[in-house]
């Protein structure tokens, strides 16, 4: 049981996976918008794109992950936030990624040296999660798109 210092550093994350029905999310894609004076919209239109392909290359290893907490709001990772996390990606020093540690998932930049790996946070009211002998980590996938909410 984590005690309440532990609970403060750990940002709840809704898993769902991809669908792997044939259907495509295609829109057209606008390729430019006047921020000086208006024009015709038609002119831009640059033709359709799929946001599956786009934004999830290797659907068989991706899932989408709704962030609940605010741990990383400084690497531009907000409460309510919808991630794109795709597993066939390799951890690397600096990634963000999700992580399974004891038993739970949460959401933090790795630091990895050598053997020692800590789990960051990115924000100042958070404290890093140094891992200690006989916990349990692994890196369940890493970050690949952040998909915001308007403000």
């Amino acid at each position: 049981m984590r005690t309440e210092k532990q609970n403060a550093a750990w940002s709840v994350l809704r898993l769902f996976s991809v669908s792997k029905t044939s259907e495509i999310f295609i829109i057209r894609v606008a390729g430019h918008v006047a921020a000086g004076f208006p024009s015709p919209a038609e002119d831009f239109f640059e033709g359709p794109i799929d946001l599956r392909a786009e934004l999830i290359p290797n659907p068989d290893a991706s899932f989408i992950v709704k962030v609940l907490g605010n741990s990383m709001q400084d690497a531009q990772i907000s409460d309510g936030d919808v991630l794109i996390i795709d597993r066939s990606v390799r951890p690397t020093n600096g990634c963000i990624a999700v992580c399974f540690l004891n038993g739970e998932f949460t959401v933090k930049r790795l630091e990895i040296r050598g053997k020692l790996v800590r789990l960051l946070p990115s924000n100042p009211a958070f404290q890093p999660i140094d891992l200690a002998e006989g916990d349990e980590l692994t890196v369940w996938g890493v970050v690949t798109y952040v998909i915001k909410k308007p403000v």
